[in-house]
């Protein structure tokens, strides 16, 4: 009888991570946003008249707590749709193919645009973890519309690398 060989982790969406790096990726991610949120909270309250209700920390929303009152729907695909072309750019960009100098230029310049489109319809997310920081800390209407923060980016993330993969050249 052979021995069985060892289960190798399916890489994931984009085919960069394996499904036991996950979860810490999404822990530290997750953690180092609040305590950023926290930091950001903890400056900003040292400001006299500092109200944390109208300020909202740069909180992610729609409908009434959007920048510009956009709808959930506008959110939901903006959200989408921005975090689809920022880990299409990501993943092109450091794909083993691609120069490594420009990486960090290409991947600005687009966090860039994807902000001057996204900040008045919901704040721009485009992470989950970026989401939750501001969310966890402002409490109220942040936390009841945090789903869509983590949803809308997920879906778009998904799409991506499945997307990327198909249209990529060949990782090995």
């Amino acid at each position: 009888m052979s021995p069985q060989p060892c289960r190798v982790h399916r890489p994931l969406a984009g085919g960069r991570f394996s499904t036991g790096e996950l979860l810490p990726y999404i822990v530290a991610q997750v953690a180092g946003a609040i305590l950023g949120a926290f930091t950001v909270y903890i400056i900003a309250s040292g400001q006299p008249g500092f109200d944390l209700a109208a300020s909202g920390l740069a909180s992610n929303g729609y409908g009434e707590h959007s920048p510009g009152g956009y709808s959930m729907q506008a959110g939901f695909i903006t959200e989408v749709v921005m975090t689809f072309m920022f880990l299409i750019v990501i993943l092109g960009a450091t794909h083993h193919l691609a120069n490594p100098g420009f990486a960090g230029l290409a991947i600005g310049l687009s966090l860039t645009l994807i902000h001057l489109i996204s900040i008045p319809v919901t704040n721009t997310s485009v992470n989950p973890a970026r989401s939750t920081g501001p969310a966890l800390i402002v409490g109220d209407w942040a936390i009841g519309q945090l789903w869509m923060f983590w949803v809308a980016p997920i879906i778009g993330a998904l799409i991506a690398g499945a997307v990327y993969r198909w249209l990529s050249p060949n990782e090995e």
